[in-house]
């Protein structure tokens, strides 16, 4: 619990999202919807990206 406080309870939820659309895309992947698991598997690391830039952004420069 404390490392939720930590990181925050956004990007804890943000987190568990992405952990979520991996393994489904990883099902899609392995029964045989190859190009929508593809397709969904990068969204996770997109989601991700999008929090960085933000995080970036509200920070400025320092």
């Amino acid at each position: 619990m404390n490392y939720i406080k930590k990181i925050g309870i956004h990007n804890a939820l943000v987190l568990f999202l992405c952990i979520i659309i991996i393994v489904i895309a990883e099902y899609l992947f392995l029964t045989g919807h190859q190009l929508h698991g593809i397709f969904l598997g990068l969204w996770a690391p997109t989601i991700i990206g999008i929090l960085i830039f933000f995080k970036l952004v509200d920070n400025g420069p320092k």
